[in-house]
């Protein structure tokens, strides 16, 4: 047994419109989670929604997370979300409690704006890089791009105060180009970004990976450029510019828990609450097989330390000899379960396993010697600025 059985909720991953969309991505994984629920358009009810925020508020720790996701969490529109920050004070107890909007930005307005920055919301915008990389892929149902629309939206964001991460989708095309995209979300005034590798099946040849799926080698690359343009960027020894993974895998480099579940021995921490109450063990990984419950009938305390989601997260730690024997495996643990299963052409245990070997070769010196300066100033100096993470 890895996992404890008194995992506390902290957070919880919310879908309150489901796999509905304004956009039509053609890398999105979750369009196609629409075949789980009933037809048409798929919204939490506000009577869901104050059964979810008091169970989490009355069962969570002294501190609690909503992370609102999608499809488009925006298309619930602004007066839910005010609801919803409602029913948190109303059931919050003196409880801290945090919120994170995972957007693609289009409804956004001023009022918007002025209510995530009242309410310290944390917004990851979706942007895959400048007018050319973006429009690529991320597109409206008439196949038109959104990249004028979401840049715009981005520098109005900023200009409100609202605390805003860049959320950009790594692909076979865009990863050849880093320092064009790393460059262009500095220049558009972000300083947090968080760049995902894109893997998934073909639709047309199930026995292959989407053309737009990046390849290890491709992503190896993109993470050994993105090391350097991020470490060049340092004032003083701290970084200018903050990059997730590279945060997250500091933390181990200084003896501290990644805050990516990525990077962890097991996962399951958190569980995922669907638009109608159902419960699964993680937004990768909502199918029949790993559903929970749901709010209604279920605890989430209890769905959170079930047996079946006791087994999702174990089933992470579950790796074979080549990751067991892997000089990197402290830093890495496998990667992400979902990563081992979306390529039908899998030879090494996870799809990425090659790009993960390429940046650790290249990048473990220098953050060994960041990882030593680090100590060394704790020591001499009591707290000092870490490098930032955002959840």
């Amino acid at each position: 047994m890895l996992q404890p059985r008194n995992k506390p909720l902290n957070s919880l991953l919310v879908k309150p419109a489901g796999p509905d969309c304004n956009l039509d991505c053609t890398y999105c994984f979750y369009l196609e989670k629409s075949e789980l629920f009933s037809p048409g358009t798929h919204r939490m009810s506000v009577e869901t929604l104050e059964t979810l925020i008091r169970q989490a508020m009355e069962q969570g720790g002294p501190h609690v997370s909503f992370a609102w996701q999608g499809g488009e969490p925006t298309l619930m529109g602004l007066p839910w979300f005010e609801q919803a920050v409602e029913f948190q004070k109303q059931y919050g107890g003196g409880k801290s409690v945090g919120n994170g909007l995972q957007t693609n930005g289009l409804l956004l307005d001023s009022d918007w704006a002025k209510f995530l920055k009242k309410y310290e919301f944390l917004v990851g915008l979706s942007i895959d890089g400048p007018q050319r990389i973006h429009d690529t892929y991320r597109v409206t149902r008439g196949r038109k791009g959104s990249w004028e629309v979401v840049a715009a939206k981005a520098k109005m964001l900023m200009a409100e105060g609202v605390e805003t991460n860049a959320l950009t989708v790594v692909t076979s095309e865009s990863a050849e180009h880093p320092e064009e995209i790393y460059e262009y979300l500095k220049a558009l005034g972000f300083r947090y970004m968080q760049f995902i590798p894109c893997v998934e099946r073909s639709a047309d040849d199930p026995s292959a990976v989407a053309s737009f799926s990046v390849s290890a080698e491709a992503y190896g690359r993109f993470l050994v450029q993105m090391f350097d343009l991020w470490h060049n960027d340092f004032e003083n020894g701290l970084p200018t510019t903050s990059i997730r993974y590279f945060d997250s895998v500091f933390h181990k480099y200084v003896g501290m828990s990644a805050p990516d579940c990525t990077l962890g021995r097991t996962c399951g921490t958190y569980v995922v609450v669907e638009h109608n109450g159902d419960v699964f063990s993680c937004d990768f990984f909502v199918e029949p097989k790993w559903k929970l419950g749901n709010i209604a009938t279920d605890r989430l305390d209890e769905m959170l330390n079930s047996d079946l989601q006791t087994a999702f997260g174990e089933w992470k730690a579950d790796l074979p000899e080549m990751c067991r024997s892997c000089r990197w495996l402290r830093n890495c643990w496998g990667g992400c379960t979902k990563d081992r299963i979306r390529d039908p052409q899998l030879t090494d245990p996870n799809h990425f396993c090659r790009s993960y070997m390429m940046f650790f070769e290249h990048a473990d010196t220098a953050l060994t010697e960041l990882a030593m300066r680090w100590r060394h100033q704790s020591m001499i100096g009591g707290t000092v600025r870490s490098l930032r993470v955002r959840s």
